[in-house]
């Protein structure tokens, strides 16, 4: 069975929100809120994917602590955008 787009734009914003690290809960509940909604059905199964990964390694590469494994480097730099622009920084 085929999961409805809408049921899984709220599961993902379920599992963004209830991570295992508080920093993560934060910029993932705010990606998915900007976000989630103009994602297309392969986009979602991609940030699916992306939210089976460890927090600390989540953590580290959106922080730039580490480099994103090749798989998510586009969406890690959507993120590390996000958090820049939300801090007044102008992405780079």
């Amino acid at each position: 069975m085929t999961e409805l787009l809408e049921h899984k734009r709220k599961r993902l914003k379920m599992r963004s929100m209830r991570r295992g690290i508080k920093e993560m809960d934060m910029i993932l509940i705010r990606f998915s809120d900007l976000f989630l909604d103009e994602m297309s059905d392969p986009e979602l199964d991609h940030y699916d994917l992306f939210l089976l990964e460890n927090d600390q390694d989540l953590y580290q590469w959106c922080s730039g602590q580490a480099a994103a494994k090749p798989a998510f480097q586009d969406l890690v730099e959507k993120i590390r955008d996000m958090i820049k622009t939300e801090n007044g920084l102008a992405p780079v």
